[in-house]
C-alpha cells in the first residue's frame, strides 16, 4: 500500500473538477502539499495507508473556498462608517483614517484578524488590495493561508508612498521578494481608473507582464464612477481601460456592476475575471452586477467579500447565498445561477479568476491540498435528502452556515482542526483590535468636534487665515450704472472683470464657532462687465468651499466690516457629498447674478461687485459690494480707510450701509 499523509474519509466528497464527480462516501488522499488520490472511500483504504486517518461521517469534504476580492486589513475598520454613500464612506472617512493610522503593524494586525475569520468560515485562498502589501503577505503566509497581494497605487499620496512613482518602485521590491512563494502571490494593484493616470496604469501593465503576475484593479463600481468617466474620457472604464492595455494583463476586474454586453464581450476576448462582491455592492447601494448575462456570455465569475469596512464580515458562505438570491431577483427567473454553479464560483471558477485554477480550486490529483470540511449534523441542515444526489449543493448553498465549517488545510497543512484555530491566537488579536478602535475613536471623536478640521481631513485647504474688510450697499439699476461709469474715470485702474452667476449653498452648524461653510458653483459667462451675454453661454465653471464662522472681527463706525478666520479649499466632489459628510444643522441657498470689478484705488487693490439676487426673491435692483483681503490686521485697517473714502466717491452715505450677509439677508427676506 501506499503511504501519505492524511486521508479524509467517509464524508461526501465535492471535488468541484470538470465533471462534478461526487462520492458518497468518500476519500482523499493527501501527501506533503498535494492530493494524491480522490475517489470512493473503499478504493482509497484498498490503496492507501495514512499517518493520520480522519473519520468525516455526516461530513462535506471539499475544496476551500476562494475570495476573489478583499482588502483585509480593514478588518480594523469594521463598522467604522455605514450607511454612507461609497464616496463619503470612503473620501470622508476611510481614506482619512487610513491616512492616520495605516502602518506595517495596522496592517499585520488587520491582516491576521481576518485570516482568523476566514479560517473559520472556510476560505483557504483570497485576493487581496491594500497598503503595505508585503506585511499583508507575511502576516498571510505566517497564519497558512494561500493569497493573490495585491499592493495598491494611486496618483495621489497614500499610507505607504508619497506619490505614484514610490508606489511603483514599493511593487516592484515586493514581487522581487515574493515572486515563487508557495502561498503568496505578488500582485500589482492599482486601485482604480478613476484615482489612477493613464501612465500609472500603463506602467502597471507593463509590470504585471514583466512578472507574468496578475493585475487586480477595481471596475465599474458606481453609476456615478461610470458617468463621470463618460463626462471626462468619452468612453466607459471598460473601454478606457482596454485603450490603455490594462488587459494584456491577467486582470482580476472587481465588481463590474455597471457593465453592458459589449463590455462583457471585450472582457471575455481578454479572460478578463469578475470579482462579484454582492454584499458590498448592496450595502454601498452600487447596484446589481448583472452577473447572469456574464455567466452566459462564458465570462470567469468569482465572489468576493470586498473589505470588511464595507460588508462588514469575510463570510463566503453567506456570499454564496447572496449572490445566488440576487441573480434569481433581479432576472425575476429561479432557474438562474443554480446551486452548483454558484459554488464554483467560489471554488474552481474563483480560481480561474485568480489565475490559480492549475494549483486549487477543487479536489484533484496533483492539486494543491486545500480542503475544508462541513458538518451537516446540526439542526438547520436537518433533515437531508439522498433522491438526487446534486441536492448536496443546494444543501451547501441554501442551508449551510460559517460555523459549519470544523476542518481547514491548506497546503496540505491543518490550520483547523474541530473548530480550533492552530496557527492564531483569537483571544489575543481581539484584545488587539479593540486597542486600535480606541485610537480611532478618539481621532474621530475629535475630528467631530470641528468643522475646520472635518474640512482639512478631507484635503484641499487653499489658504490660511486671512482678513476680509467688506461692506454692502443696496440700490437701483440706475444708480448702480452711475458708479460703475465712474469706476472706468481715472481715479481707478481697473483689472480683470466679468460676468458670473453664482449658486451658494450655505451650511449652517450651531457649534461654539457659529461655523458656516458655502458650496459655491460659479459659472463664468463672461470676461467683461460691458454688453450683454448670449444666451446660454458659459466659460468656465470652477467649485469652492469657504468657512467662515458668523461672528465678526470688528465692525467700523461707518459699518465697514472686518472678518477673520476665512478657509478656502477647491470643492472637487459633490453638494450632496459634502451635505452627507458634513452633517449641517441648517442648510440655505442664495443664487445671484454678479458683475465683478477687479480695481486698484489709492494704490490698493479690491473687487466691486454688483449682485442681483435671484433666489430667494428679493426686491428689484442689485446689491454692490467692496471688499479686499489681507494677511495683516493693520492693513485691513489701512483698506477700511480707503472704502470710506471710496464711499463718500460714489456718495453713499452711512446710513444706506448693510451690515449683513446675503444668507441672512435672504433668511430676513422669507421671514
Amino acid at each position: 500500500m501506499k503511504k501519505v499523509d492524511t486521508i479524509l474519509t467517509d464524508g461526501i466528497v465535492v471535488t468541484m473538477d470538470e465533471q462534478f464527480n461526487l462520492y458518497e462516501p468518500g476519500a482523499v488522499a493527501v501527501r506533503g502539499d498535494e492530493i494524491v488520490a480522490v475517489g470512493p472511500a473503499a478504493n482509497i483504504a484498498a490503496k492507501y495507508k495514512a499517518a493520520e486517518t480522519i473519520a468525516c461521517e455526516g461530513k462535506v469534504i471539499m475544496p476551500g473556498l476562494v475570495n476573489t476580492h478583499s482588502h483585509v486589513p480593514m478588518t480594523l475598520l469594521r463598522g467604522l462608517a455605514d450607511d454612507l454613500r461609497l464616496d463619503v464612506w470612503l473620501m470622508g472617512y476611510m481614506m482619512p483614517v487610513e491616512r492616520e493610522f495605516v502602518q506595517p503593524d495596522f496592517c499585520w494586525l488587520g491582516t491576521q484578524l481576518a485570516a482568523a475569520e476566514m479560517i473559520r468560515s472556510g476560505t483557504t485562498c483570497f485576493a487581496d488590495m491594500y497598503y503595505y502589501e508585503e506585511t499583508v503577505a507575511d502576516a498571510t503566509a505566517e497564519a497558512g493561508l494561500r493569497a493573490v497581494c495585491g499592493q495598491s497605487i494611486l496618483k495621489f499620496p497614500t499610507p505607504d508612498a508619497l506619490s505614484y512613482e514610490e508606489g511603483l518602485a514599493r511593487t516592484r521590491d515586493f514581487i522581487q521578494r515574493w515572486k515563487g512563494h508557495k502561498l503568496i502571490v505578488p500582485a500589482v494593484a492599482p486601485h482604480a481608473p478613476y484615482t489612477t493616470t493613464p501612465e500609472i496604469l500603463r506602467a502597471a501593465t507593463d509590470l504585471a507582464l514583466e512578472f507574468d503576475i496578475p493585475f487586480h484593479i477595481h471596475v465599474s463600481e458606481t453609476a456615478f464612477e461610470v458617468e463621470e468617466m463618460r463626462a471626462n474620457e468619452g468612453m466607459s472604464p471598460v473601454y478606457w481601460l482596454q485603450e490603455q492595455g490594462v488587459f494584456r494583463a491577467k486582470t482580476i476586474a472587481a465588481h463590474c456592476v455597471h457593465i453592458d454586453e459589449d463590455e462583457m464581450r471585450i472582457l471575455k476576448q481578454h479572460n478578463v475575471g469578475i470579482a462579484h462582491n454582492p454584499s458590498s455592492n448592496l450595502k454601498l447601494a452600487s447596484g446589481f452586477a448583472p452577473i447572469a448575462k456574464m455567466l452566459e456570455l462564458g465570462l470567469n465569475v468569482g465572489i468576493g467579500t470586498d473589505g470588511v469596512a464595507s460588508n462588514n464580515d469575510l463570510d463566503m458562505i453567506e456570499e454564496l447565498r447572496l449572490a445566488n438570491f440576487i441573480a434569481k431577483g433581479v432576472t425575476r427567473d429561479p432557474t438562474v445561477l443554480p446551486a452548483r454553479q454558484t459554488l464554483a464560483s467560489a471554488t474552481i471558477v474563483g480560481a480561474r479568476v485568480l489565475f490559480l485554477d492549475d494549483l486549487i480550486g477543487s479536489l484533484e490529483v496533483g492539486k494543491r491540498a486545500d480542503i475544508i470540511t462541513l458538518d451537516l449534523n446540526t439542526l438547520h441542515n436537518a433533515p437531508r435528502f439522498y433522491r438526487n444526489e446534486q441536492s448536496i449543493y443546494s444543501q451547501i448553498v441554501y442551508a449551510a452556515k460559517a460555523n459549519d465549517v470544523d476542518d481547514v488545510m491548506v497546503d496540505g497543512v491543518w490550520l483547523m482542526r474541530a473548530k480550533q484555530l492552530l496557527t492564531l491566537d483569537e483571544e489575543s488579536l481581539k484584545t488587539d483590535a479593540d486597542k486600535m478602535a480606541r485610537r480611532i475613536d478618539a481621532f474621530l471623536v475629535e475630528r467631530e468636534e470641528s468643522v475646520l478640521r472635518k474640512l482639512a481631513t478631507i484635503g484641499g485647504l487653499a489658504y490660511k487665515e486671512t482678513f476680509e474688510v467688506q461692506v454692502k450697499v443696496y440700490m437701483s439699476d440706475a444708480e448702480a450704472k452711475v458708479i460703475e461709469e465712474a469706476i472706468h474715470g481715472s481715479d481707478f485702474a481697473i483689472g480683470k472683470s466679468s460676468q458670473r452667476r453664482q449658486y451658494d449653498t450655505y451650511f449652517i452648524f450651531n457649534d461654539k464657532w457659529t461655523s458656516r461653510i458655502r458650496y459655491r458653483e460659479d459659472e463664468i459667462l463672461a470676461r467683461d462687465c460691458m454688453g450683454p451675454v448670449p444666451e446660454g453661454q458659459i466659460n468656465e465653471v470652477t467649485y469652492r468651499l469657504t468657512l467662515t464662522n458668523e461672528n465678526k472681527e470688528r465692525e467700523f463706525s461707518d459699518s465697514i466690516i472686518l472678518s477673520r478666520s476665512r478657509f478656502d479649499a477647491l470643492a472637487n466632489r459633490s453638494l450632496r457629498f459634502y451635505h452627507e459628510y458634513f452633517q449641517p444643522d441648517a442648510e440655505r441657498e442664495v443664487h445671484k447674478e454678479r458683475r465683478r470689478y477687479h480695481v486698484r484705488y489709492g494704490g490698493t487693490g479690491f473687487t466691486i461687485n454688483f449682485d442681483r439676487i435671484l433666489k430667494p426673491k428679493t426686491s428689484p435692483g442689485v446689491f454692490m459690494e467692496i471688499k479686499s483681503r489681507t494677511w495683516s490686521a493693520q492693513d485691513a485697517e489701512r483698506k477700511v480707510q480707503l472704502i470710506a473714502q471710496l464711499l463718500k466717491r460714489f456718495n453713499i452715505g452711512e446710513d444706506e450701509l448693510i451690515r449683513e450677509e446675503y444668507i441672512n439677508l435672504t433668511v430676513k427676506n422669507e421671514e
